[in-house]
């Protein structure tokens, strides 16, 4: 059993393990900083992951130099609780209770608040209260309801700035009980609780904007039904919990009723409105066979499926829980933020010090004055505004995006889209529909049609290319079954080779043909002209001879070329295609969507030097791919984009940016997206910073005032929360 010291001596491997906690009472930055300057310089912690949204620290750690339980009871000595994480618990623990309590003392504080400047002004007149006489003796019944109004605002605030002193760090709440205490000290009670009432109004707000994006992801999750209609062996109707339904069950779903879980139809046909999880503005149609995802919604046809994952692995679960992730992976903006806070807190707190104190000594200042204005300067010099502004805007625009069908895995790629210089583009599946047909069939060497087909099926039937697909298909078609081969090995980039019925036999490229070098100068001439018009070759062969070729055309995307276009209207300047196809069919669908340049016939190791060449060339450059076979491309570009990633597991693990859809005009939108969050952001950031430089200046001008310090902090509260959530109440509507 560790006890949280090293273990020198022990001779196993050091191994790192993942501890997941549900905290209660972390709601803004300021917990998170005080959790990392708890943890972060402690031995054996090696990293620290949070997740403002759901109250979630995630911490890797060496068990040998520090215990779970050692992680767990530093987070409790800063005030805060800390249990083991639970994902069948939706909501953080114990966070309706903390924000309803916020709430009830920050109403009580405001009444309070309004009680006493009543009875202050029944007894001394409103000049009293907000005059030049505001500073004379307070009737003791309005003290009492002022002291009570300072101590229900100041009620979750106190504890916290107690643990910042201890711990020799100025944060916001310090600032603000420092300012409350001095207002006290120098008799000024209406404005200790003014001061007391506004920031938990400012909490509140901070809190009620981070509950508005929580319920925002979690309406994602909502989407899916909690209960299933499940057909029994003996054909009987029976209503169960979606968690209690095991993968291979035959679920019965009625029109207009929500797809309960992910699965592939066995009966019926119907049309499937797919808009919550790929953002797709128009119904597909689904028959036998197709897939269907949980939390869509079945238009106008009974249909039986059969389930194919089970309700915490839906493709929408999934999502869901990626959302909520993403939240912890800080953006470039959210960075700067948190640390520009950490030296400007306690600047502002010397700066406010030296108010107080160089005016009165050095040119005989009244003391009394100088300090009211120290603690004026410490109330609007708290960037209550600032610090919040950031992680509010990264929230609503994670949850805004997912909501049209654009996952973004991390606050960290949000940012990114809007500093893209140039894209490169995968053809097949991205710029084309990936749904390749097979064209023409030349049988050579003696073989027929069907030879052909027999050998290329048996080879293509263990491969998951969409050409491979394709031949398989056409082959079915024409009632060829495929025999099973023997020593499959795929020749990367270039086709495979197996052993049929004892026999030696390959398929793959016309650079496989060249390399091979079996290629004659009349099936050479014959190749070219089939690529030049716009079909990729399938060349079957053995050691003797070439069998054959099959043409394979794939049809361009009807939005590739207006998507092309649009990317250069959104400032992109160079937009490139990459493939492993051969350089004839490239130009075609190059010349066809308009893009700036195409690079053919390249092997996945080609395909990153590709990247290379263009982050040195443009800075920023985003692949978008499938999100399997362009893996490396994608994780070596600045913004890895996966396409249609609503059918592929993989997709969703690779990229950055995952388009759920095959809505390949999301790209421009996406770029707009994350503009639009920038300007957001930087609106945000620049406003906070202009109001408080503006209230500073008034205050070492003696012209400033508690009360309006703060209300001038609340209102920027206020601003910087209903400006990000604008990113999260945008229309959904089709790309332009």
């Amino acid at each position: 059993m560790t006890d949280g010291s090293p273990a020198a001596a022990d001779p196993r491997p050091m191994r790192v393990d993942r501890l997941v906690l549900r905290i209660h009472g972390m709601h803004c930055a300021e917990e998170v900083a005080a959790i990392r300057q708890e943890l972060g310089g402690r031995a054996g912690v090696r990293a620290l992951d949070f997740d403002i949204l759901n109250a979630k620290l995630s911490a890797t750690y060496e068990p040998h130099v520090i215990a779970p339980d050692s992680i767990a009871a530093s987070i409790r000595k800063l005030g805060m609780g800390a249990e083991p994480w639970s994902e069948a618990r939706a909501a953080p623990a114990g966070a309706k209770p903390a924000i309803d309590g916020r709430l009830i003392a920050t109403i009580a504080s405001g009444a309070l608040l309004i009680v006493g400047t009543l009875l202050h002004a029944v007894q001394q007149g409103w000049a009293a209260v907000f005059g030049a006489a505001a500073r004379e003796t307070v009737p003791i019944l309005a003290v009492v309801a002022y002291m009570a109004a300072t101590v229900a605002g100041a009620w979750f605030v106190a504890p916290k700035a107690f643990l910042a002193l201890r711990r020799i760090r100025a944060d916001m709440n310090l600032l603000m009980t420092v300012a409350v205490v001095g207002a006290i000290a120098i008799g000024e009670y209406l404005e200790a609780a003014a001061v007391a009432f506004l920031f938990a109004l400012s909490l509140t707000l901070e809190f009620w904007s981070v509950g508005r994006a929580r319920r925002a992801v979690a309406a994602l999750m909502a989407l899916s039904p909690p209960r299933a209609t499940v057909l029994s062996a003996d054909g009987r109707e029976e209503s169960r919990d979606v968690t209690d339904v095991p993968v291979g069950s035959t679920v019965v779903i009625k029109p207009g009723e929500k797809f309960p879980l992910d699965g592939r139809i066995t009966k019926g046909e119907t049309t499937a409105d797919q808009a919550p999880i790929t953002g797709e503005s128009r119904p597909v149609p689904k028959t036998v066979g197709d897939d269907v995802f949980a939390g869509t919604i079945n238009e106008d046809g009974a249909v039986e499926l059969i389930t194919t994952k089970v309700a915490a692995d839906t493709t929408l679960a999934r999502i869901t829980r990626m959302v909520g992730d993403a939240q912890a992976k800080r953006a470039p903006s959210e960075q700067w933020v948190e640390t520009f806070a950490r030296y400007y807190t306690p600047t502002v707190m010397l700066l406010a010090i030296l108010v107080a104190a160089i005016p009165p000594m050095l040119f005989g200042g009244a003391f009394a004055y100088w300090i009211y204005q120290a603690l004026v300067l410490l109330v609007i010099a708290c960037p209550c505004a600032l610090v919040i502004s950031t992680p509010v805007s990264i929230v609503a625009a994670l949850a805004s995006a997912a909501r049209h069908g654009v996952l973004i895995k991390g606050g960290l790629h949000v940012e990114t889209p809007a500093r893209l210089k140039a894209i490169a583009l995968d053809k097949t599946g991205t710029l084309t529909e990936g749904q390749p047909q097979v064209q023409q069939v030349v049988p050579l060497a003696g073989h027929d049609e069907r030879e052909l087909l027999e050998i290329a099926s048996a080879i293509e039937q263990r491969s998951e290319h969409p050409l491979a697909r394709a031949i398989v298909r056409f082959a079915d078609s024409k009632s060829v079954r495929p025999t099973p081969v023997g020593d499959y090995q795929t020749l990367k980039g270039k086709g495979a080779t197996a052993m049929l019925n004892g026999n030696a036999v390959w398929i793959g490229s016309h650079r496989l043909l060249e390399e091979r070098a079996q290629e004659s100068p009349e099936m050479h001439a014959q190749l070219e002209a089939l690529s030049a018009a716009g079909a990729s070759i399938v060349v079957v062969g053995n050691d003797d001879h070439v069998c054959g070729f099959i043409a394979v055309s794939d049809r361009v995307r009807d939005a590739s070329p207006t998507t092309v276009a649009a990317l250069r209207a959104a400032g992109i300047e160079h937009v490139i295609m990459l493939t492993g196809d051969n350089h004839g069919t490239a130009r075609a669908v190059a010349a066809e969507t308009g893009v700036d340049e195409v690079r053919a016939e390249l092997l996945p190791e080609q395909k990153v030097a590709a990247i290379e060449e263009l982050v040195t060339r443009y800075g920023a450059v985003a692949m978008v791919g499938d999100g399997v076979n362009d893996a490396p491309a994608l994780a070596r570009s600045t913004l890895g984009i996966a396409m249609g990633a609503a059918g592929t597991d993989a997709a969703l693990e690779t990229a950055d940016v995952a388009l759920m859809s095959d809505d390949l005009s999301r790209l421009p939108w996406l770029i707009r997206h994350s503009r639009r969050t920038l300007n957001v952001i930087r609106h945000n950031i620049v406003a906070s910073l202009t109001v408080k430089a503006a209230f500073i200046l008034l205050t070492l001008a003696g012209y400033a005032s508690l009360w309006a310090a703060i209300a001038a902090d609340t209102g920027m509260s206020l601003v910087v929360v209903f400006n990000a959530l604008r990113l999260l109440g945008e229309r959904k509507t089709a790309a332009k």
